[in-house]
């Protein structure tokens, strides 16, 4: 069990949804297993790395959601130190009970560093720029 002084601090993670729309309109992704990573570079002045958890109802109850998103911002907490830095990730699941035990927690890390790095060194990941957004259609009144 962790304090909450050992959380991820508001810096360190995406917290509107215009944050989580920009990491999905670079569409810069990598997946293993039940775990997809988006990556978008962030700009700071810090540099520093950030992240955002979705977790949609497909997965399960809430007990589940809430364990994943536990377990994930543990395994991201273990990681976060060695992830490139000037980068925000999203971790999207799908589907899956949540791991659990210390090598499934290690394992769930390893999979977030190695996604990670397979996005951010990918050729044209610096200079990637947004998908053009479709078209809106007019409402009708």
């Amino acid at each position: 069990m962790t304090h909450s002084n050992a959380g991820l601090p508001r810096t360190a993670r995406l917290l509107r949804p215009g944050e989580f729309s920009r990491v999905y309109d670079l569409r810069q992704s990598a997946a293993s297993g039940p775990l997809v990573l988006y990556a978008a570079p962030n700009h700071l002045e810090a540099g520093g790395v950030r992240v955002g958890l979705s977790v949609s109802r497909r997965v399960g109850g809430a007990v589940i959601r809430n364990g994943w998103k536990r377990r994930l911002r543990e395994a991201f907490r273990a990681v976060r130190s060695g992830l490139p830095p000037g980068n925000d990730f999203v971790i999207v699941v799908r589907g899956g009970p949540a791991p659990a035990g210390a090598e499934a927690l290690r394992q769930t890390a390893d999979a977030i560093a190695a996604l990670a790095g397979r996005v951010v060194t990918r050729k044209g990941y610096a200079t990637a720029r947004p998908a053009p957004a479709a078209p809106r259609p007019k409402r009708r009144r």
